[in-house]
Parts: C-alpha cells; structure tokens; sequence
C-alpha cells in the first residue's frame, strides 16, 4: 500500500508535466512559426516480487512477479509538420514550405535557426538590414547578413519561391542582388534546442545544420513572401490532450485515496 502511494504520486506529477506541456501548446496557438510540443512517458524501475524459478512446491515457474513503481516524463518533443499559411500584407513577412529554417545571428555572435518569418528592415551600422523582431540580423546563403545598397528603398525589395533577393529601381527594372535568404535543414530537428523566442540552438542530437544552398541530395525549400507560417498546434486536439491528463490526473488521485483508505482499515484493525 505506501508502494500505491509513492507510484501513483509518480503519475501526478509526471500528469501535472503533461497538463503544462498543453497549456504551453495552447498558449502559441498564435504564436508564428511555433511547433506543436508532445509530452512523452516511460516507466520507471521494477521491483522484482518472485522470480521466475521460484514456486510455492519448488517447480520452475518461467515468469517472473514484477510490480512497477510509476512513471515519469521521458522526453518533451516538438512535431515538425506544416503549419498553415497565412496571408500578409508585410512585404517582409516569409513562410518556408518544406523543411527549412531561417538562420539568425543573436547578440552572442551564435547563430540560430527559426520557423518564424515576421522580418523587418532595421537601419544598422552596416545599412538597411533585415532582421528579426528582436533586431538580430537573418543571413543569406553564404551566412552572411543581408543588407541593402545605398539608396534602395526596402518597399522595393523582392524574394523570389527559391529565396533569391533583388528590387526594382525606380525607372522600373528588376536588378538582381546576387543574394539568397539562407534555408538550413537538419538530420533531426526534434533533437534542437529551444532557447526561447521562437530561436533553435544547434545541439549534437540535431546534427549540423545543412544548407540548402550547398548540401547534395537535400529537397529544397521554397520561400512565400507576403505570408506566414502559422503554429501547427489543433486546439481540438489539445483540449481532448487535456481532458485525458485530467482523468489520468484524477485516477492517480483516486489511488492514492484507496490506499490510503486501505492503510487506515489496517491499522484499525487491531482495535
């Protein structure tokens, strides 16, 4: 019975994780580019009642008794499928289908990667440059930051579906910079680093990041401009996620209720 109390405690908490891990998901249900988080469970250790060649008359028993002691949270993985697009009127706004991600350079000098295309154009001391919400500059290609010419205004800036950049100058032609948004995929993005902000770290799980531009035998990308990717979480999913932890929140509850119940008809058995 106090083996009841401390496994169904294990499933509690490991159920409270759950719950926060939806509440999470719910709460960038709006947020762009943001990727559906799963919480994953596994058991814990096994405490061994009888072994396998012991019986009650000394014959061979082949199976074991074994009574678990709970469980816990394994893992907390995201789920890189589309998000739906999203149509904007922000001539800086990008959504990549496909596998991509868009690299940013933080104020660290590191780069990380993103789903979330929301850009602007910030006047820098290298220029017009594009960067993110937070002012870190997003780079090309060839991992370099993209900067206007002189004298270009940014309402003139157009991105091509393979990411290309050019504008066009004021007697109406096309020129083009020579310049590609850069476009990373990885062997296993479940296996990145979420560093809030809607930024990725590279870890040893994920892999290097491979770029688009110069990695063979990778699908490539494509960039829609004037659009946004929006978060693939499915509330109706989630609510019914919650639902469940609840009732598996409530089970545990019930069972650690039981024992002690349980507990309480034993020691008043003397009586």
């Amino acid at each position: 019975m106090m083996r009841a109390l401390y496994t169904a405690a294990t499933g509690m908490l490991a159920q409270q994780t759950n719950v926060d891990n939806i509440s999470n998901n719910l709460s960038n249900v709006n947020t762009v580019g943001f990727k559906q988080e799963k919480a994953e469970f596994k058991s814990l250790l096994y405490q061994t009642i009888q072994t396998k060649t012991t019986s009650a008359n000394g014959e061979q028993k082949p199976i074991p008794a074994q009574v678990g002691l709970g469980t816990r949270v394994a893992a907390v993985t995201s789920v890189y499928t589309q998000g739906a697009l999203q149509a904007s009127e922000n001539d800086t706004d990008f959504a990549i289908v496909g596998d991509g991600f868009f690299a940013v350079r933080c104020a660290d000098g590191e780069t990380r990667y993103t789903r979330a295309g929301d850009f602007v154009w910030a006047v820098g001391t290298n220029g017009v440059t594009l960067t993110n919400p937070d002012g870190y500059p997003v780079l090309d290609s060839n991992n370099q930051q993209i900067v206007l010419p002189a004298n270009i205004s940014s309402s003139s800036v157009t991105v091509s579906s393979d990411g290309r950049i050019g504008y066009t100058t004021a007697n109406g032609t096309y020129v083009n910079m020579n310049r590609q948004i850069g476009l990373f995929q990885f062997n296993n993005p479940s296996g990145l680093e979420k560093t809030g902000d809607n930024l990725l770290e590279v870890t040893a799980a994920s892999g290097a990041a491979m770029n688009e531009n110069t990695t063979a035998g990778l699908t490539r990308s494509q960039v829609r401009q004037n659009y946004l990717e929006a978060s693939n979480v499915q509330v109706a999913d989630e609510m019914v996620n919650m639902i469940i932890a609840q009732r598996a929140y409530q089970l545990n509850s019930k069972a650690i209720t039981t024992s002690d119940e349980m507990l309480e008809m034993a020691n008043n058995l003397k009586r």
